[in-house]
């Protein structure tokens, strides 16, 4: 069960605030093309873990993030285009390691039901209705 986090509003305010994340939720901040991903918990207060993925939706990096830590955890890597944020440790609980895949035809399918073009973001598949 995940929130998309598409607009750059979505993606400034984040998890902010939020103490009401459940096992098997979270939020995914999807970005147009692949960059250097950069994230911080400012007025976060709920631990969490963020995978970072690439275009072709394969999950290469996973930090721990601390409540209220305005240190930025940076990705190595600068092809991400993918970022999904869950309770701290549930990467884990669910058997989900570097090298496992986002399902991108159901993240295209949900872009195209909030009315984005997923054909717009480079690894989405553009004909997803």
């Amino acid at each position: 069960d995940m929130q998309l986090a598409v607009t750059t509003n979505e993606m400034q305010q984040g998890l902010m605030g939020r103490k009401d994340l459940g096992e098997g939720q979270g939020m995914l901040f999807v970005y147009n093309r692949p960059t250097q991903v950069s994230f911080w918990m400012r007025n976060t207060p709920t631990a969490l873990d963020i995978g970072f993925f690439s275009s072709d939706g394969v999950l290469r990096e996973i930090y721990p993030l601390y409540p209220f830590d305005e240190r930025p955890v940076s990705s190595r890597r600068t092809d991400l285009q993918f970022a999904l944020e869950v309770l701290q440790g549930g990467f884990a609980r669910l058997g989900i390691k570097p090298g496992d895949k986002l399902d991108i035809e159901a993240l295209s399918e949900a872009m195209s039901e909030r009315g984005f073009n997923p054909g717009a973001y480079r690894g989405l598949v553009p004909s997803a209705r």
